[in-house]
């Protein structure tokens, strides 16, 4: 509804809003909390799963993303299962307390990037607890992971998780953001679920991915959907959700 001069009104208290934005534009506004938190000081950044790939198109270069916002005032250590390209360490994030702690420090670091990484993790909650260990109080942590994916081992795939579940994995987190994002190469589209302005992480808030990413197919449409594949599929199933990721960015508490 909008009123005589055409400008949409303004939302209502504890009204549920659908907030179209990017992952760009969300990462922006991270790295401006990070800006904000470290003020003239040099950030300390970890990137958990940071190994390069020819299969990553739709990945982003972290270290040279945040050397640029920065202006290589930063220090940025890349840790991952296999030594390669943008591995500072080979680590395990699912690694004992005491491991990590001799790698990494506690309280080391201002900002933590997991993206595409808890789903293959044997012990998501370890890795929560690890990243949570290494954080500055105050530090954010970015994750991203699938809430529909296709099977991917790399080197094996574990877990799909909801916005709510990875607020229960960081539970005692302040949740400054979240937001779902697809996985197309190229396409640059995401959304938020706010209320009042901040991320709305109540169990509700879950319709809206029934209501806006899943479709349901009567059983001729199912059958003409596979059909069109170019390899066999058994019509098991007649609800499709496309790939989605959930994305929050968590602060550790400053106590």
């Amino acid at each position: 509804m909008t009123p005589a001069g055409g400008a949409p009104l303004p939302p209502r208290k504890g009204e549920l809003r659908i907030v179209g934005t990017s992952v760009t534009r969300e990462i922006d506004l991270m790295l401006e909390r990070v800006a904000e938190s470290v003020g003239g000081r040099a950030p300390m950044v970890l990137q958990v799963g940071a190994k390069s790939s020819v299969s990553d198109r739709n990945e982003r270069n972290w270290r040279a993303l945040i050397s640029r916002r920065f202006k290589d005032r930063m220090r940025f250590v890349g840790i991952d299962l296999a030594d390669g390209s943008n591995v500072d360490r080979r680590l395990d994030i699912c690694s004992s307390p005491r491991t990590i702690e001799q790698a990494l420090g506690r309280g080391s670091f201002d900002l933590v990037v997991c993206c595409h990484v808890l789903e293959h993790t044997v012990s998501p909650w370890k890795a929560a607890r690890n990243i949570a260990s290494v954080l500055r109080p105050g530090g954010l942590a970015y994750v991203s992971t699938p809430w529909s994916q296709a099977f991917h081992a790399a080197p094996d795939d574990y877990w799909r998780f909801s916005v709510r579940g990875l607020t229960l994995l960081f539970e005692g987190f302040e949740f400054v953001s979240s937001f779902y994002s697809g996985g197309d190469v190229g396409l640059d589209v995401a959304y938020r679920v706010e209320r009042d302005g901040g991320p709305c992480l109540e169990a509700g808030a879950g319709a809206v991915e029934q209501g806006l990413f899943q479709l349901v197919l009567d059983h001729e449409d199912n059958r003409a959907v596979l059909a069109r594949q170019v390899t066999e599929r058994l019509p098991v199933s007649r609800t499709y959700l496309p790939t989605l990721f959930v994305n929050v960015v968590g602060r550790k508490p400053l106590k």
